[in-house]
């Protein structure tokens, strides 16, 4: 049973800390199941850790694309470890409590690197459109200044969206009977709904941040390929057509497998509250850890620079 805490009078109440889940109704098996989840966290920090060594050792691959899928590299990264540790811990030792700032504090990170991976994804498109659109001018836009300060601003961007969220939980009551959450991390729609006051606010602003990063980021990155698709079907040669269209098979590939679940898992915590608990974790792990896996996958298999320079760095 775990204490309470009291602040400013006997009515408001926040937890000492909250209570994680592994896998809902399968606890008895969570040490089979830590097998494939420390697989997949083994293989996302392995192969990102190898795109970020391969193109900082590699000249050729000092430019632009490669810049932007560092960028991506180091977000899987962070959003690999911002899950990492709770979850291992409720899989393999069954300790499943997390301290009440230290899940706002994980929801911070998690949420920002789900941000920053968005805007990356979106700059990437930015990149392929510059360079099939005009090839010659790629180098002069995308000078080394213009990506650091495009990164900057995807930083600062993902941290002004999120800094008021831990904020705005923390002005909540709680319930004391209600701080089972329902996933092995701290999730924003989550932990809101712990409480028992109104959360309309929090309702609101999550609605807006989705919809300023993520929901804005899809659209432009819709356009840009609509641009691309434009300015490919211009070109007179189909060997130059079907050249041009490889070089962005891997970022596509990377949309679809962070935006789909990103999307899915939204839909639910809005409209699928009656789903079974099984199915709201699967897909939040889906959208949290797959894409960190996938990503050296694809852009290893697809990109021969690419793969060609992990090998020689592993």
């Amino acid at each position: 049973m775990l204490p309470s805490q009291t602040h400013v009078n006997i009515s408001f109440f926040q937890p000492h800390a909250f209570l994680m889940i592994g896998i809902p109704g399968h606890e008895a098996v969570h040490g089979w199941i830590s097998i494939p989840f420390s697989s997949m966290y083994t293989v996302a920090l392995t192969g990102n850790c190898l795109i970020l060594l391969a193109v900082r050792k590699t000249p050729s691959l000092h430019q632009p694309m490669y810049y932007f899928l560092s960028m991506l590299a180091l977000t899987d990264v962070g959003l690999t470890l911002s899950t990492l540790p709770t979850t291992l811990a409720v899989l393999w030792f069954g300790h499943r409590l997390i301290g009440f700032n230290a899940c706002l504090v994980q929801m911070f990170f998690l949420h920002s690197f789900s941000v920053v991976e968005s805007s990356v994804l979106l700059a990437m498109s930015f990149d392929r459109f510059v360079a099939i659109s005009n090839p010659l001018r790629y180098a002069t836009v995308l000078t080394n200044n213009v990506i650091i300060r495009i990164g900057m601003a995807i930083v600062a961007r993902a941290a002004l969206s999120l800094f008021p969220v831990p904020f705005l939980l923390k002005r909540l009551n709680f319930c004391p009977n209600k701080i089972l959450l329902s996933h092995s991390f701290c999730f924003h729609p989550d932990v809101m709904r712990r409480a028992c006051a109104d959360i309309t606010i929090n309702i609101i602003y999550g609605l807006y941040v989705v919809l300023s990063t993520g929901g804005i980021d899809s659209l432009l990155i819709i356009l840009s390929y609509i641009l691309i698709l434009h300015t490919i079907l211009g070109l007179a040669s189909p060997r130059e057509r079907i050249r041009a269209f490889n070089t962005c098979v891997s970022h596509i590939l990377a949309v679809f497998v962070f935006f789909i679940p990103g999307i899915t898992m939204s839909m639910i915590h809005r409209f699928g509250r009656h789903l079974s608990p099984i199915a709201h974790a699967l897909v939040a792990y889906v959208y949290l850890v797959v894409p960190p896996v996938l990503n050296p996958i694809i852009y290893s298999v697809k990109s021969k620079p690419i793969r060609e320079a992990m090998l020689k760095v592993y």
